[in-house]
């Protein structure tokens, strides 16, 4: 369960956000849907431990029952999935998707959970293809791959369907989607594509938040 409580965001005399509260259960999706301004991007930098100095913030954040808006951004268990997929183009696939598994995970094992991400994607052969070699949509798949072999506690999707086609765009959602509620992890979407809000999902309009 990932919890948000009261939580309050200004900027010098301006106030972005005002006693926000909303619950997500585990494998379920909340959408926030605003106008640009709106506190979206704010909001997830407070969730995440990295608002700017110069903002003023209350409130509270909780995950799977453990306060976490007090911990450093390393120790939240929080997965963050931007609308760019950013992979290190210096590795391969694979070793980008090594970087995210847990210390805890050792020796072979590292691989095999790869190559079982890999295959679950339909990705099957791709450690050591190069990431500058793939498609839009195949990044995007490697993207939320790396973000899950993280193990998070909660994951915050911002606009990360956005820069695709639209094809495209509707079949990574339906994956993205059936992934999360297989693996029981809640999520914050963020979107201005009323298409992308899942069926019976939560959705919360940020117009109004001040």
């Amino acid at each position: 369960m990932l919890i948000v409580k009261d939580v309050s965001l200004s900027l010098r005399q301006t106030t972005l956000l005002h006693n926000v509260s909303f619950e997500v259960p585990p494998g379920e999706i909340l959408t926030l849907m605003g106008p640009s301004g709106s506190g979206k991007s704010s909001l997830f930098a407070w969730m995440v431990g990295a608002l700017p100095g110069d903002f003023r913030a209350a409130g509270e954040l909780w995950i799977n029952s453990r306060r976490c808006d007090t911990l450093p951004t390393e120790l939240r268990g929080l997965g963050l999935l931007f609308q760019d997929a950013l992979l290190f183009d210096h590795f391969s696939v694979g070793q980008n998707l090594l970087l995210a598994l847990p210390a805890a995970v050792k020796g072979e094992a590292r691989i095999q959970q790869v190559n079982d991400a890999l295959d679950a994607a339909e990705l099957s052969g791709f450690f050591r293809r190069d990431p500058a070699t793939l498609s839009g949509g195949q990044r995007a798949r490697v993207s939320l791959l790396r973000a899950l072999l993280a193990q998070p506690q909660a994951l915050l999707l911002d606009e990360p369907f956005s820069r695709l086609d639209k094809n495209l765009r509707d079949q990574f959602r339906r994956w993205v989607f059936a992934e999360v509620r297989a693996r029981r992890i809640p999520v914050v979407l963020v979107t201005h594509d009323d298409d992308d809000i899942p069926a019976n999902g939560q959705m919360l309009p940020m117009a109004g938040w001040q």
